[in-house]
């Protein structure tokens, strides 16, 4: 049985384009940061990333062949699609576990992901995660954690544009067809931090923790908190942006 995180990657953001490789510190992009420290969960076999055939995608396409990174091209709209075949690309069989990342979290804490991780496989379910209501974990530091087959499912029945869109909310949208779990942050008061990738304030914020630790990238969750709160200027730039908000409409 295989783990395979697979990271949805592309170029064409409305809020902030081209985030993704935009560097965070001298010559290191965002996706490359993450590849980096998600590179160090201990539970995963494999990494691929997820981009589409938005010819504003080629340039992610080189990126990956310039460092040996595994991808995948596939449907932009269609993103459950994308991550099915991506799945199958990346040799998914039944039985193997999938993990969803996405490349709007650099910061991910490799930690987090194996909690996320072992929490799903200790309870037999067909997906968990640490990511929807009620909110315990950072907004960037999402995980979401499903079995091949639940995918195979969602790919062959979903039909509404924002279960092909959104890979996972077939799962959480149909509780009755699928073993949900929530996987609970052990410590308390950690869910206001934002440290996801969405507008110009996200990447100052971002950047400034990344150039403080420089040139470690091997600094945890806890860390990045701890630097956030004796920084409060910091930890206040992107205060005014609210979580998941394409959540609310689907």
């Amino acid at each position: 049985m295989s783990t395979i995180a697979i990271i949805q990657a592309r170029m064409s953001s409305t809020r902030l384009p081209g985030k993704i490789l935009k560097e965070l510190v001298p010559g290191t992009t965002a996706l490359e940061y993450m590849l980096t420290r998600i590179s160090h969960a201990t539970l995963l076999d494999k990494i691929i990333i997820a981009t589409t055939e938005n010819s504003s995608d080629v340039v992610i396409v080189e990126k990956m062949k310039g460092i040996g990174q595994s991808y995948f091209v596939g449907s932009e709209n269609d993103v459950l699609d994308r991550y099915y075949k991506a799945a199958i690309g990346a040799g998914a069989q039944h039985g193997d576990i999938i993990v969803r990342l996405t490349s709007d979290c650099p910061l991910h804490d490799p930690a987090v992901i194996d909690e996320v991780v072992r929490y799903f496989k200790s309870g037999d379910y067909d997906y968990a995660e640490n990511a929807l209501e009620p909110y315990t974990y950072p907004d960037g530091m999402d995980t979401e954690v499903f079995t091949f087959d639940a995918l195979e499912r969602a790919w062959k029945e979903a039909t509404k544009p924002s279960h092909r869109e959104h890979v996972t909310f077939y799962f959480w949208k149909n509780p009755g067809l699928f073993k949900l779990g929530h996987c609970e942050n052990p410590k308390a008061g950690q869910a206001d931090y934002r440290l996801s990738l969405d507008y110009p304030s996200d990447y100052e914020l971002i950047s400034k923790v990344a150039q403080h630790f420089a040139p470690r990238m091997d600094f945890t969750m806890d860390d990045i908190l701890e630097f956030l709160d004796a920084h409060p200027e910091i930890k206040n730039l992107n205060a005014n942006v609210s979580r998941n908000a394409a959540h609310k409409t689907a």
